[in-house]
């Protein structure tokens, strides 16, 4: 059952002009709705605000409006905990936005969120213990400047500005229109056109049935293949429960569980068996393409399952286009853009009026913010996560970033219970600092990348090891941990254990 919150209480203070609250909340999409939800609910005296560069809430749906965009993980686990889900299991951008709207309609959130508000740099004073932050307004360039007690990083994890293509030959003697995905215009048009969507993941697959629908004809130009898994929109325990009329609360929990173990099932079967995972993903998917097509060239992937994300293909819809003839698939690498397409390595000549690079996105440390710490800036790369929350040495920040083979909403919901503990544990102590610090018993660990490409090695991971932060060989020093192991690990952790220092 869903409540309209109480009105809100704190009002931000103001010292020389300069606006302060208890805790500043950087990004308005899932990770910082779910904060803003955590503090609302838990600390009704706390003064907070949250920030978002973009025009409005939602984040990377905000960011991504190009046509067909959906989830590409269940909507009962990708929703919040306790905000029932009552769509299908798959879900378009526009539903995943309306959610969003009822949880900060729901909340009492809109008077906390302030939109066109980029953060561009924040500075640690240990004499004050407090953060002080650079903010740009609008289009106007106006320049703010807030203070905060506590920094709580929700911004996402690529950047939103600039999206990753690569550069290849010829681009400039295209006459047709090329389009990256992130930024998708609104009047393009594409009917009847031929439309090359280079790229083989969630994007792609979601881009190619939906633009075939108008489109003369889609080719799906990739340089390797990927996994695809094709789940019903809507899940049949789902209808079943709906018919008996269960409540949503209930459906939604019972959904959730049953995704959350398919999940990690097919996690474990990924580093156990993962021959007998390729083997079901392969088999799953040869019977919903055309006959005769080249599975072994087109959709056999060279990595081991889950190495990369398993793109999600409701009711196999991208199988439906090519068995339809309405798509098609061309594997090989690019030599050159033509005056009228692309030319690949083996000399096929693809004709095209729109190109769309599908090429993903690249990492982006905590949303360029520039940051320092007593006057010395922080580089990330020299400094260890605590736990993919915190990071060592810098005070009062907290940081959100999901999972790659659960869905991202079930960790932002792991990390909000464990800030909310530090939280009280902070005020118990009577603490206005906390700043993770390694042990003596830590010093000299083997320092590992953000990363392991054994682990996950999705282009836009290898490409942003350099920007990004590093890791531990042991705890609270890892991160990227499954959700199967966190959702016990995290709500145990020992605030107490050294690794966190408070003054």
């Amino acid at each position: 059952m869903t409540t309209t919150a109480p009105a809100p209480t704190g009002a931000p203070q103001r010292t020389d002009g300069v606006e302060h609250v208890d805790v500043l909340v950087v990004g308005a999409g899932v990770s910082g709705i779910g904060a803003a939800h955590t503090l609302r609910e838990r600390f009704p005296d706390h003064t907070f605000a949250v920030l978002d560069a973009q025009e409005a809430r939602g984040g990377t749906w905000w960011t991504h409006r190009y046509p067909g965009v959906r989830s590409d993980s269940d909507l009962f686990t990708y929703g919040y905990r306790y905000k029932p889900w009552r769509g299908p299991a798959i879900a378009a951008g526009e539903e995943i936005l309306g959610y969003l709207d009822e949880v900060i309609e729901e909340d009492g959130l809109a008077p906390f969120i302030r939109y066109r508000h980029r953060v561009t740099a924040a500075s640690w004073s240990s004499e004050d213990a407090r953060w002080t932050v650079e903010v740009t307004r609008g289009d106007t360039g106006e320049q703010l400047r807030m203070t905060t007690g506590f920094l709580w990083m929700c911004q996402g994890y690529y950047d939103h500005a600039r999206p990753h293509t690569p550069e290849w030959p010829g681009t400039d003697r295209f006459t047709g229109t090329v389009v990256h995905p992130q930024a998708w215009p609104d009047d393009l048009d594409l009917s009847g056109t031929r439309v090359v969507v280079i790229g083989s993941g969630a994007t792609a697959a979601t881009l190619v049935p939906a633009i075939a629908q108008k489109a003369g004809h889609v080719t799906m130009l990739q340089r390797s293949p990927s996994y695809f898994l094709a789940p019903p929109v809507t899940h049949e325990l789902a209808v079943t429960l709906r018919a008996l009329d269960v409540p949503e609360e209930w459906t939604h929990e019972i959904l959730r569980r049953a995704y959350i173990a398919q999940r990690d099932e097919l996690t474990r079967m990924s580093f156990e068996s993962p021959g007998e995972l390729h083997a079901f993903l392969i088999e799953s998917m040869r019977p919903l393409l055309p006959e005769g097509f080249d599975v072994e060239r087109h959709f056999t992937p060279r990595y081991r399952p889950w190495q990369q994300r398993i793109a999600v293909v409701p009711d196999g819809d991208l199988f439906a286009a090519l068995r339809e003839g309405r798509a098609s698939v061309v594997t090989d690498t690019i030599e050159t853009f033509t005056e009228t397409g692309i030319r690949t390595a083996s000399g096929e000549e693809i004709p095209a009026d729109v190109v769309v690079t599908a090429t993903g996105f690249d990492l982006s440390a905590f949303g360029g913010v520039e940051f320092t710490v007593d006057g010395e800036p922080v580089r990330f790369p020299e400094r260890l996560t605590w736990r993919g929350v915190m990071i060592s040495g810098v005070p009062n920040l907290a940081y959100v970033f999901g999972y790659f083979r659960q869905s991202w909403t079930l960790r932002v919901d792991l990390v909000c219970d464990l800030v909310a503990r530090l939280f009280g544990h902070m005020e118990e102590k009577g603490a206005r600092t906390v700043v993770p610090e390694l042990r003596p018993g830590d010093a000299g660990m083997q320092v590992r990348p953000w990363c392991d490409p054994e682990n996950f090695n999705a282009g836009y991971v290898v490409r942003s090891q350099h920007v990004l932060f590093r890791q531990g060989d042991r705890e609270p020093w890892t991160h990227l941990m499954e959700y199967e192991q966190e959702r016990e690990v995290l709500p145990q952790v020992d605030l107490d254990d050294g690794s966190l220092v408070y003054r």
